[in-house]
């Protein structure tokens, strides 16, 4: 599959020739984009490239009053990257460094793609696309299938707001410690996840089932997953689907109004106190009048 234009932004370092197949070990150190714009054109010479030099500011990682001229000109390069763009990867280190992404992407209905990997596994999964006329539905136990609209995105999941993941990790708990053919495998999914969402007639609204015999679904070039997460210990894969969470850190209605409201300062706020997050988006409150004593059902399909 061939994408025209090509962004990205940082260098190449020693773990990727043996997992990234555009470098090799004299690439090491230098941009990651310009390097691979150079392989890029010799297999397409009308392909297009650029790199761009950029830090993602994180929730929980402080700006200090000396950065924070620096940080609002990262937020409006990243935004003009993002609003420029058809489809947005996330492939980056952190989890929190693809919150700021996440949250520009629900807020502009951008297509996102998201793969991460651990030592043996992986996740690709691509953003619900929100429909912003629509309420967001409950969840319905045993539905089979879930709108575009209604999917989660990569925070949904997640019941505290992102923070400094990388604090006390040792090293075989970071995502460059990995099975060199994990990468290819989840960067491939990727591909192909984004092209089957393109093909499908809602596009980023494409719906997620469960249920394997239903091709009522499909695009022309068969189903679109809302998540594929892989297993390389047994060689397996799954494909679950999640509704997006009212109280998400990333691409709840409050934390996206929020953001468009008073971009800068809000954004300021949460990167200085990630706690900040969790009281906009209801988290916070949700946790203090949730009774943990109390015990949880939790019914599995057959």
């Amino acid at each position: 599959w061939y994408q025209r234009r090509v962004r990205e932004t940082v260098k190449v370092s020693y773990s990727n020739p043996v997992r990234q197949s555009l470098f090799n070990f004299d690439d090491c150190g230098k941009p990651k984009a310009e390097t691979a714009a150079a392989r890029i054109k010799q297999i397409n010479p009308s392909a297009e490239s650029r790199g761009v030099d950029l830090s993602i500011p994180m929730p929980g990682h402080p700006v200090s009053k000396l950065e924070e001229e620096k940080v609002k000109e990262n937020i409006t390069l990243l935004e003009d990257l993002i609003d420029s763009a058809d489809v947005v990867y996330l492939l980056t280190d952190t989890r929190e460094s693809r919150w700021l992404p996440t949250l520009m992407t629900s807020a502009k209905h951008k297509i996102c793609i998201n793969s991460a990997l651990g030592f043996d596994t992986y996740l690709v999964m691509r953003h619900g696309v929100k429909d912003e006329s629509e309420v967001l539905e409950a969840p319905q136990i045993g539905a089979s299938t879930i709108s575009g609209s209604q999917l989660g995105c990569y925070f949904c999941n997640d019941v505290v707001a992102p923070g400094d993941s990388t604090k006390d990790r040792t090293l075989d708990q970071m995502c460059t410690v990995t099975r060199p053919g994990n990468a290819f495998v989840a960067a491939s999914l990727a591909v192909e996840l984004m092209v089957s969402v393109l093909q499908h007639p809602l596009k980023g609204q494409a719906p997620a089932t469960l249920d394997l015999n239903d091709e009522k679904q499909d695009s022309c070039l068969g189903r679109v997953p809302h998540q594929i997460r892989g297993f390389l210990a047994h060689f397996s894969s799954v494909q679950p689907a999640s509704h997006a969470f009212n109280k998400c850190t990333a691409c709840c209605m409050e934390v996206i109004s929020r953001y468009r409201e008073n971009k800068m300062e809000f954004l300021l706020e949460v990167f200085n106190s990630a706690d900040y997050l969790e009281k906009v988006s209801g988290l916070a409150e949700m946790l203090e009048n949730t009774n943990f004593d109390d015990g949880v059902g939790v019914r599995l399909g057959h």
